[in-house]
């Protein structure tokens, strides 16, 4: 009986000693979060907008 509770006892300390550990720590260098935008887009739409604006009905071009 001695025996069978030594062996609990020494595999609950096995257990106990295999519980994993969690830990929130601050990175050493700050998150850098790059983000590749183009604008060329924009552009187009502003150059787009003018050229129907230069060659519309009202203009008197054509």
């Amino acid at each position: 009986m001695i025996q069978q509770l030594s062996g609990a006892v020494v595999l609950a300390l096995l257990l106990a000693a295999c519980t994993p550990k969690v830990q929130v720590a601050l990175p050493a260098e700050p998150i850098n979060i790059n983000l590749n935008v183009k604008i060329q887009h924009e552009i187009y739409i502003k150059v787009d907008k003018q050229l129907d604006e230069l060659f519309s009905d009202d203009s008197g071009l054509f």
